[in-house]
């Protein structure tokens, strides 16, 4: 019986270690953990989600795919009524609002024992200067397509370090180093995205063109990092 996970799942999925406790949060249908259940990589899961219908949903699929008794499930805004007692976080399809909101509300997960695999759907800039600033580092960082949508997919430890550029928080040195086939087109999507939000500011007269002008130089910049030299 086949699982029906997403490829943004399945990258998620890539970065979990053998053997490790993972505490997926937010966990919907459940299909993530059961998974790493499935294939033997985790030992055991923590499912949570914020809403009871999911975890429902979640409990009924661990028992039709036999790997209930590795599950423990809980009703949770976040962490908030979850054990401790895991290796790996993960926090997948949502926004960056929601993910800091969540970590904001741990503090306890900067340590070095944990470590966080993160699959945000918007503003992640925002989200990777958060996880700088708070002593986070960006560990590994891959992509995956779904459709015609692109997900960057990151796996971050506390190892506080220095900050990163501006365009680094746009397209990470992780990301850059990370060997992906889909790196171009996403390149090719964060620039153009730059670009619209460059000329959008210059018509406005903002006071913000300046800073967004250096984003979108440095970006440019990456340009020989990912495809070479273009003769």
């Amino acid at each position: 019986m086949k699982i029906p996970l997403s490829n943004r799942l399945l990258a998620c999925c890539g970065f979990v270690r053998p053997g490790d406790r993972v505490a997926d949060i937010g966990c919907d249908h459940g299909y993530l953990g059961i998974h790493l259940l499935k294939t033997g990589i985790a030992n055991r899961i923590i499912a949570a989600d914020v809403n009871e219908g999911p975890l429902q949903s979640a409990m009924r699929n661990g028992l039709k795919f036999g790997v209930r008794d590795k599950m423990t499930f809980f009703l949770s805004d976040g962490l908030r009524n979850v054990p401790r007692d895991f290796d790996t976080l993960v926090c997948a399809g949502m926004g960056a609002d929601t993910m800091i909101s969540i970590l904001e509300a741990a503090p306890w997960l900067k340590d070095g024992r944990y470590r966080l695999i993160l699959q945000c759907q918007s503003r992640r800039p925002e989200l990777r200067r958060y996880l700088y600033e708070q002593g986070f580092r960006i560990l590994r960082e891959t992509l995956a397509q779904d459709g015609k949508f692109l997900y960057p997919v990151m796996e971050v430890g506390y190892e506080p370090a220095e900050p990163l550029t501006p365009g680094g928080y746009h397209i990470s040195p992780a990301l850059l180093a990370s060997g992906s086939s889909l790196l171009g087109a996403f390149y090719e999507r964060v620039k153009d995205a730059l670009e619209t939000t460059v000329n959008g500011l210059r018509h406005s007269g903002s006071e913000k063109l300046p800073e967004f002008e250096a984003i979108l130089k440095e970006i440019q910049e990456m340009e020989t990092l990912i495809y070479g030299e273009r003769g």
